[in-house]
C-alpha cells in the first residue's frame, strides 16, 4: 500500500486540484465545474476524484456517478478500484463494490422509478420501449386517430416521435420546436398535440415507458419537494461526466437533487458540445457556475496528453474565434515541426485518391490502418472515398452500423421476453403474433384486445380458441408464454430461442448466421441477475451488432476507420484526415441558420481536429459535381475553404495542393495525341 496521498502524485497540478476540491473527510463540498479540454485526462481525473472521496471516508453507497454509457460507468468503477487499492489494499474491492449508483442518466432514472413507483402511481413492472418500439406504438396511435389517411401527407411515425422527443428533452412547447427544427410540420401542431396525448395514454394503459419517459418521469418526481429531498438526501456526492452533452431535462433533474450545489461535481468541455440534434444544450455547462451562490468553483484542465503542439495551436486558433466559451488554450510537451496540412484538391475524386495515397504511405512507414481515421461531417460525404477504398482493396470500417437491438431476429427474441414480463405491451404482442403463420393485423388486434380486458392476460390468451390456419404454431406460442412465465433466469433465453428457431429458419435465409447472434444474446443475458434488469439495461445501452454489422472486414486484422465527427468524439488516432473542409459541408448548409448553429459547427471542426495525435490533414475540394437540380441539370459547384479558418489563421497550417504535376510530365501528357475510349469499345461488344 502507498502512503495516504502518494496515489495523487501522478496527477498534474490542475488535475490534483480537481480531485481534492472540497473532499476533506469525504464530506460534501462546494459545487465544482471541471472544464476538461480534449485529451486532458478527464476520465482519469474523475476516477481519481471518486477514489479520493472514498479514501477520505465518503460512503460509496452514497455516491451517485452518472456517465453517458453503461460501459463508461463500468470502466470508471474499475479505475476507481485500481486507484483506491493503492491506499486501502484488499479493502478497496469491498468499498468500490458498494459503488452501486454508477450508470447513465436513463439507467439511474429507470432504477429510481421502480423504487418509487408506488409513491408516484406507476406500476413497478413497467417495460421500456426502445426507439423502434416507440415509433411502432406512435404509428398504431397515428392510425387509430386517422392521421395516416389525411388529405395532405401527415408526418411519418419517426418524425412524430422525434418531435415528441425534442419537446420533452428540450422542455419546449411544440410550436417552438416545429418552428425551429420541423418547419414543414408547422401546419400540424394541433393534430400532433392530439396524437401525443393519445400516445401518452396508450403507454400508460400498456404499462410501458419510452426512453424519454425515464428522464421525464424522474424530473416530474423530483419536482415534488418532498421526493426531491428524499432522493437528493440519499447521495452525499453527485458527479456527472460529459456535462456539455446534457439536455435541459437532465439539468433540471440535477439541480433539483442538489439545489444548493453541495457535493455536486460536473465535468465537461463547452468546446466539445456537438449534440444539439439530441436536444443537448451548451447553455447547461456555460450557465452552471452562476446557478449557485456563491458561484461554483471552476478548474480548467488544459494540458493535453494526446496531440502535438502544432495540432493544438491550429485547434486553439479555430475555437478561439468562438463567440462565447470558457477561455482555455490546450498545450502539451509533445513538440513537432510538422504543422497540420491544409490540402487543396480539384474535386471529390481527387480527394479520395489523395487520402488513399497518404494512408498507404503511412502504412508503409509503420502506421497501421487502425491508427488512421477519415472523419466527415455527414455520412454521405464518404461515398467517393468508400468506392476508391473498395477499388484498391483496402479494408475499412464505417462507424454507425446496425446496433444489436436493431437486428430483426434480436428484436423478435426480446419482444417475447418483454411480452412475458408485461403482457399488456401491445407493440411486443403485435410483433410476436405477426410471426405466426395465419395471424394478420385484424386477428392480432382482437387477441390483444381480449388480453387487455382480462385480469390475467396470459391465462386469457391460453383460453382462446386456436385461430384458423395457425394450428401447432399457436399452441407452441401459448405454451412458450406459459413456460416462460414461471421459468428460472437466465434459462428463459434458451427456452425463448427454442421456440423462436423454427420461425427464424422460415423467415430468414441467413438463419445460421443469425442463430449465432441468439447464442451471443444468451451469453450476454447470463451476466444479469434477472429478466427485468436484462431487458432494462440492454434497451438503454445495447452492444454492437455481430452478423448484421455492415462493413466489418472479418478476415482482416487491420482496417481503416471511417467515421462521422459525432461518432468520433472521445476517440483518437495517430493520423486523421478530414473531408470536405469547405463552406456548405463545414458548416453544413443545414447547420448554418442561426448563430447558435454556426457555433456548434465550429465546435465540430474543433472536435475533429483534436482527434489527431501526430498528423492532421484538412482536405479542401475546389468543386463538387451535383446531379440535376431542378432545371439546371448536372453541373459543378465551386467551393471555398471553411469560414472557420480565415486568413489570419492560415499561418498555423502548411498549405499544399494535390496532385503535384511536374512541368515536363504535364507537357508529355498534352502531346500524347488522341485518347482511346476503351469503355465505348467494351460497350459496343454487346450491341
Amino acid at each position: 500500500m502507498q502512503t495516504a496521498t502518494a496515489y495523487l502524485e501522478t496527477l498534474n497540478p490542475e488535475q490534483r486540484q480537481a480531485v481534492e476540491h472540497g473532499a476533506a473527510g469525504g464530506l460534501p463540498g462546494a459545487p465544482l465545474l471541471v472544464i476538461a479540454g480534449a485529451g486532458s485526462g478527464k476520465t482519469n481525473t474523475l476516477a481519481h476524484r471518486v477514489a479520493h472521496l472514498i479514501v477520505q471516508g465518503a460512503d460509496p453507497r452514497r455516491i451517485l456517478l452518472m456517465t453517458f454509457s453503461r460501459r463508461a460507468a463500468s470502466e470508471m468503477a474499475r479505475r476507481v478500484e485500481r486507484i483506491a487499492r493503492k491506499v486501502l489494499g484488499h479493502n478497496a474491492g469491498v468499498m468500490t463494490d458498494a459503488l452501486t449508483w454508477a450508470g447513465t442518466f436513463h439507467g439511474i432514472g429507470a432504477r429510481l422509478l421502480r423504487e418509487y413507483a408506488e409513491q408516484i402511481g406507476v406500476d413497478p413492472a413497467f417495460t421500456i420501449h426502445d426507439r423502434e418500439d416507440s415509433a411502432d406504438l406512435m404509428n398504431l396511435v397515428r392510425h387509430e386517430k386517422g392521421f395516416s389517411k389525411t388529405e395532405s401527407r401527415f408526418p411519418t411515425k419517426g418524425t412524430c416521435l422525434s418531435i415528441y422527443s425534442r419537446c420533452v428533452n428540450a422542455e419546449l412547447p411544440i410550436e417552438q420546436v416545429l418552428g425551429a427544427s420541423y418547419p414543414w410540420c408547422s401546419g400540424w401542431a394541433a393534430e400532433l398535440k392530439e396524437l401525443f396525448a393519445a400516445y401518452v395514454e396508450a403507454k400508460q394503459k400498456q404499462n410501458v415507458l419510452d426512453y424519454d419517459d425515464l428522464l421525464l418521469y424522474w424530473a416530474q418526481m423530483v419536482g415534488d419537494p418532498g421526493l426531491a429531498d428524499d432522493i437528493g438526501g440519499r447521495f452525499d456526492h453527485v458527479l456527472v461526466d460529459e456535462y456539455q452533452d446534457t439536455n435541459r431535462l437532465q439539468s433540471s433533474i440535477l439541480l433539483a437533487l442538489k439545489p444548493g450545489g453541495r457535493g455536486l461535481t460536473v465535468v465537461g468541455d463547452d468546446a466539445q458540445s456537438i449534440y444539439s440534434f439530441r436536444a443537448a444544450t451548451v447553455r447547461n455547462i456555460l450557465d452552471f457556475p452562476g446557478q449557485f451562490s456563491p458561484a461554483a468553483h471552476i478548474i480548467t484542465l488544459d494540458r493535453n496528453y494526446r496531440s502535438t503542439q502544432t495540432v493544438l495551436a491550429a485547434a486553439n486558433g479555430v475555437i478561439g474565434l468562438a463567440k462565447e466559451r470558457f477561455t482555455k488554450n490546450l498545450w502539451t510537451e509533445r513538440t513537432s515541426a510538422t504543422k497540420p496540412q491544409l490540402v487543396t484538391v480539384r474535386d471529390e475524386a481527387d480527394q479520395a485518391r489523395f487520402i488513399v495515397e497518404r494512408i498507404l504511405e503511412n502504412r508503409e512507414s509503420g502506421t497501421r490502418l487502425k491508427e488512421q481515421a477519415v472523419l466527415f461531417r455527414t455520412s454521405s460525404h464518404s461515398g467517393p472515398l468508400e468506392i476508391e477504398l473498395t477499388r484498391r482493396n483496402i479494408p475499412f470500417v464505417k462507424f454507425g452500423g446496425l446496433k444489436f437491438l436493431d437486428a430483426a431476429h434480436i428484436k423478435d427474441m426480446l419482444a417475447l421476453l418483454r411480452f412475458v414480463e408485461n403482457p399488456r405491451d401491445r407493440v411486443a404482442g403485435f410483433r410476436l403474433l405477426h410471426l405466426l403463420p395465419g395471424i394478420g393485423s385484424a386477428t392480432a388486434q382482437r387477441v390483444l384486445d381480449h388480453m387487455a380486458e382480462a385480469a390475467d392476460p396470459i391465462a386469457a390468451l391460453a383460453a382462446l380458441a386456436t385461430p384458423p390456419r395457425s394450428g401447432d404454431d399457436w399452441k407452441a406460442f401459448v405454451g412458450a408464454l406459459g413456460n416462460l412465465r414461471y421459468s428460472e433466469w437466465p434459462a428463459d433465453l434458451e427456452q425463448a430461442r427454442l421456440w423462436y428457431e423454427p420461425h427464424l429458419d422460415r423467415i430468414h435465409e441467413d438463419a445460421d448466421t443469425r442463430r449465432a447472434d441468439l447464442l451471443e444474446l444468451e451469453q450476454i443475458a447470463s451476466g444479469y441477475p434477472s429478466r427485468e434488469r436484462f431487458l432494462t439495461e440492454l434497451t438503454l445501452d445495447p452492444p454492437d451488432a455481430t452478423s448484421d454489422q455492415a462493413g466489418v472486414p472479418l478476415l482482416d486484422e487491420d482496417y481503416l476507420i471511417l467515421s462521422t465527427i459525432h461518432s468520433a468524439k472521445g476517440q483518437e488516432w495517430k493520423s486523421v484526415y478530414l473531408l470536405n473542409v469547405v463552406d456548405g459541408c463545414m458548416p453544413s448548409d443545414l447547420g448554418a441558420g442561426t448563430s447558435a448553429e454556426i457555433e456548434e459547427e465550429r465546435r465540430l471542426l474543433y472536435v475533429a481536429m483534436t482527434r489527431a495525435k501526430d498528423d492532421l490533414h484538412l482536405v479542401v475540394p475546389q468543386r463538387f459535381f451535383v446531379h440535376g437540380q431542378q432545371a439546371q441539370g448536372d453541373r459543378h459547384l465551386y467551393a471555398s475553404r471553411t469560414r472557420f479558418i480565415p486568413e489570419k489563421l492560415l499561418g498555423l497550417f502548411e498549405r499544399t495542393a494535390w496532385p503535384v504535376v511536374a512541368a515536363g510530365a504535364a507537357a508529355r501528357s498534352a502531346s500524347q495525341g488522341p485518347k482511346v475510349d476503351i469503355g465505348a469499345r467494351m460497350r459496343g461488344m454487346w450491341r
